[in-house]
This record gives C-alpha cells, structure tokens and sequence, in this order.
C-alpha cells in the first residue's frame, strides 16, 4: 500500500464484516481506520481526517443517522451507507441525510469498492478539500456545463439557462446515474429554508427537458425515478 492512499473510515460493530473490509479494502489499495460505534465514529473522523466514510447503519451509541447527519454539518466527506435494509424509504432518508450513495447487506466487495471508488471521482478524490479544476467542467453525453464560466452547451451549441435550472443541471450532471433525492435537489438548489412545494421542482425539471431532451416527452438525459426524485442518465 502506497503512502498516499486513501484513508477509509469503516464505521461498523460486526467484527466478521471489519474483518472482511479491513482485509479487502486494504487489498484494494485503501488505508483502513476502524470505528465500532457513532461516538467512535466522531472522535476518529476528527482524529484522522478520512477521504470517505463507509458507514454501517446499525450501530450502539449513535444511530448511523445520526453519525451521517453530524458528518454532513462538518464536512463534505464523501459518505457510503452500509444498511441491512433496502425498502425505498430507507434509500431516500439515507440520501436526504446527506449520503452520497448506500449498499445493502449482504454485499461484494466488489460492489463495495466501485462505490467507493465512485464517490470519490464525484467528490474530486479529496474529501472537505477543494475539487480540482477539472470538477468545476462536467460533460456526460453531448451536454457540457462549465461552472466558472456559466456556460452549458449541447454538442457544442450554447445554451442559455436561467441560474436555478443551471443549479439543477449541475448537481444532476455531477452525479450522472446516482439518484438526487427531491428533497435534496430543493435543498441545495433553494435553501433549507424553502417552504414552497416540490411543484418548483418539477416546474423546473419540465423546462429543462424541454431544452436537454430530443424529445421532452420521453426524456432519455433527466429521468424521472418514481418516488424519489430525478436522475442523469449515465
């Protein structure tokens, strides 16, 4: 393992599973610090600055909830949720508490380490520090958009959107395949102090179809997963 790896932090209390992690993580390159509980959990991501959470729901001491929620408010660390739950509301209280994606029990490693591997791209592979360049500039397909600028283009034709819709665009094109809550696009497109309806939203999305999509009645770019909220079609 090289000296700069990556740090995870492995937040579970199973000892079968931390042995499992502990040695394939480290198999695929990770420096692994472990934590057995939520208070573990704070005081070692204090301690150590980690560059992704992988986060066991169930935990003594501390709801994984919880922990997720607090590391949110100090940081933009990318979080993975580790639950032995996969009913639709506990993906969506997952992703509105700040993760940035989940995987249920029981998994691959595999599985586990594409995850991890994918939060970190999204997050410009250093947790609470600033992106790179290059993650200001997000292109999937033929769309384009350009965050210092605020510039978006469609097969290198320019197109001019309104600052909410280009908010929307960004976050979406930022995280192509990865489901974005309603309640989290309202959140960092509006404010957490919103108290309109979810309306806007789709108002919004409509409009930017409207502009993305061939065909807007059948969008192919902005989908719609029902229930949850909007994804970017990788």
């Amino acid at each position: 393992m090289s000296a700069g790896a990556e740090t995870v932090l492995l937040v579970e209390d199973e000892d079968s599973f931390v042995e499992a992690l502990t040695v394939g993580l480290a198999a695929e390159g990770f420096r692994v610090e472990v934590a057995r509980d939520g208070v573990e959990a704070l005081e070692q991501f204090d301690a150590i600055d980690p560059d992704v959470v992988l986060l066991d729901l169930m935990l003594p001491k501390l709801s994984g909830l919880d922990v997720c929620r607090e590391l949110r408010q100090r940081s933009e660390v990318p979080i993975v949720v580790v639950t032995a739950k996969s009913a639709e509301v506990d993906v969506v209280v997952v992703l509105e508490m700040g993760a940035d994606d989940y995987v249920t029990k029981p998994y691959r490693l595999r599985e586990v380490v594409a995850r991890i591997r994918a939060v970190l791209r999204r997050r410009g592979g250093e947790a609470g520090r600033p992106a790179p360049d290059d993650d200001r500039v997000h292109q999937v397909g033929e769309v384009r958009l350009d965050s210092d600028r605020h510039e978006v283009a469609v097969s290198g034709e320019p197109l001019d959107l309104p600052l909410k819709e280009f908010e929307l665009l960004r976050l979406l094109l930022a995280n192509p395949g990865h489901v974005m809550t309603r309640s989290l696009l309202i959140d960092r497109v509006w404010g957490h102090d919103y108290v309109g309806d979810t309306k806007t939203l789709d108002v919004h999305i409509k409009r930017l179809r409207a502009k993305l999509e061939p065909d807007p009645a059948n969008p192919t770019r902005i989908l719609t997963v029902r229930g949850v909220g909007y994804k970017y079609a990788d």
